[in-house]
């Protein structure tokens, strides 16, 4: 499973109930430039059989959000038995941490994401490590969606690309109607949540037909 230059991806991530994921993801017709993603909260309920499931019902790419903070080697190592294709780690965790996990992955055949979730300066995270990562993932917190004052920031990624050819994730209260700007500040990929109707955060309503929204998302988003 290969991403390719020069493409926008859309990724949708899953953070409620494997209940859901049997519902809607059979929904979503498969397409090269949609990625799915196994949640952090849905990973910490329903561990790595859940990541099997998500595995199970997509032949495409597939991230699992482990947000791994320590003891990197193990946790890609889990990962990889799953069936996933990418993995993420925080940002925020050690240098050795983040150079094992960059290491590992790519040992693996896993793609490397770095979240940077907390992380005041993206950049001067990069500039130790030995191994880079293929992703960094710009990401507003969920919980920072009720802060007004709480801005997804674009800045960071000119500031990347200024010295890494990797790929840049945008997350953080996005939903259909904002995904262009994702684009236009020179991301790759825009990553959407699946809520429930009831919900705080913003997101992609799961009863949502998604037979009818994704053709119509990828003609927007285009190459």
């Amino acid at each position: 499973m290969s991403i390719e230059r020069n493409t926008r991806y859309l990724q949708f991530a899953f953070n409620g109930s494997m209940q859901q994921v049997r519902r809607v993801l059979p929904s979503i017709q498969y397409d090269p430039r949609i990625i799915i993603e196994a949640g952090t909260p849905y990973i910490k309920q329903f561990g790595m059989p859940g990541v099997r499931l998500i595995r199970r019902l997509w032949k495409g790419m597939v991230v699992a959000d482990l947000k791994v903070t320590d003891g990197a080697i193990e946790e890609v190592q889990f990962a990889a038995r799953a069936g996933a294709n990418a993995v993420t780690v925080m940002g925020s965790a050690p240098t050795e941490t983040l150079d094992f996990f960059n290491e590992y992955s790519a040992k693996l055949g896993l793609y490397s994401m770095i979240d940077m979730l907390g992380v005041d300066n993206p950049l001067r995270k990069l500039l130790p490590l030995k191994h880079k990562p293929n992703f960094v993932v710009i990401h507003k917190g969920r919980d920072e969606e009720t802060n007004r004052r709480s801005i997804i920031r674009y800045k960071d990624i000119s500031k990347i690309r200024s010295k890494y050819d990797v790929f840049i994730s945008v997350a953080g209260g996005l939903d259909v109607a904002n995904i262009r700007k994702v684009y236009f500040n020179g991301a790759d990929v825009t990553i959407l949540n699946i809520v429930t109707s009831t919900a705080q955060n913003t997101g992609v309503v799961d009863t949502t037909n998604f037979r009818q929204l994704i053709p119509k998302l990828l003609l927007e988003v285009g190459k």
